[in-house]
């Protein structure tokens, strides 16, 4: 488990000599688009793991096992014009557990609003207060965001400087034309712009706790003691049920986003845990999941 230092705000930092923080997986999906040259593709796969995979985004310094595991899957939807292209981008990040070679899922994302240009070996830079390009920033933003939600999974509120970082970005990305980075473009509060300022708004403080609580807690203790942890994250699923009972937003689009992600680890973990937590967990989940009821029959067994 790596030392964090905690308390300090980082400031602009010079991409120096640390180690590079994620280990990530980037695919593109060109499958629905017929009659296009798809190598230009392949320079844009390219490129981006390189940007994701060796781009320094913080002055803190990971082994090469500490280095977030992450994937990258960009779903091109459509050709607009010679170097205009829609898609959908899912993002999801994992963490490791404790003691165990178990790896648990921190985010699954699925942003449906993704607008970009790229010629054949445009460079993909990172800037948090200069708009370059959408790719940049939307890459950028989804870095720090993963690498926010893997210190708040460490430390409460952990991940905050890195949240006001992808911040910085979504506001230089305001006036792009691009959709995704402004409150309007999103009636149900579901993009880029809501997910970091919900993160950072203090109503949705049980969510940063479940984080903590959840992983650090939880299941960073269920490989020497199974009870002790699940008895941890059975506080942190009480969590959820107080934010949703609270309902900050009439949509808690943020709420569904850590439901998706932990939803069929919660119904793993208490599969085998006493009836009274099974009957409590089972009835927060399809209260605040009801869409997904099916993942949940196994707590009742």
């Amino acid at each position: 488990m790596r030392n964090i230092i905690l308390g300090i705000l980082l400031a602009p930092l010079a991409l120096s000599s640390f180690g590079q923080e994620l280990s990530c997986n980037v695919s593109i999906n060109t499958s629905r688009l017929q009659g296009t040259n798809k190598q230009v593709f392949v320079a844009l796969e390219e490129s981006l793991s390189d940007f994701l995979n060796n781009t320094v985004f913080t002055n803190h310094v990971f082994d090469a096992h500490e280095r977030i595991e992450c994937n990258f899957l960009l779903d091109i939807t459509e050709v607009a014009s010679a170097d205009n292209y829609g898609a959908k981008l899912q993002v999801q990040a994992r963490r490791p557990v404790f003691g165990s070679t178990y790896n648990t899922v921190l985010f699954n994302y699925i942003d449906e609003d993704v607008k970009f240009n790229y010629q054949e070996f445009d460079p993909i830079d990172y800037s948090e207060n200069t708009f370059i390009s959408n790719l940049s920033s939307l890459f950028s933003f989804y870095a720090l965001f993963i690498i926010g939600m893997d210190y708040d999974s460490f430390s409460f509120n952990g991940g905050t400087p890195f949240f006001l970082r992808a911040e910085k970005i979504v506001t230089s990305a305001q006036g792009s034309g691009f959709a995704g980075w402004e409150a309007i473009d999103s009636k149900d509060r579901k993009n880029r712009y809501w997910l970091v300022d919900n993160m950072l708004d203090s109503e949705y403080k049980p969510l940063r706790q479940f984080t903590y609580i959840y992983h650090l807690k939880g299941l960073d203790k269920m490989e020497s003691s199974i009870e002790a942890g699940r008895e941890k994250i059975f506080e942190a699923v009480k969590l959820l049920d107080k934010l949703y009972l609270y309902r900050p937003d009439p949509f808690m689009s943020l709420l569904q986003v850590y439901v998706d992600s932990k939803s069929h680890e919660i119904a793993d973990i208490f599969s085998e845990a006493e009836d009274e937590e099974k009957k409590v967990v089972y009835k927060i989940m399809m209260k605040i999941d009801p869409a997904g009821g099916n993942k949940y029959n196994k707590i009742k067994k």
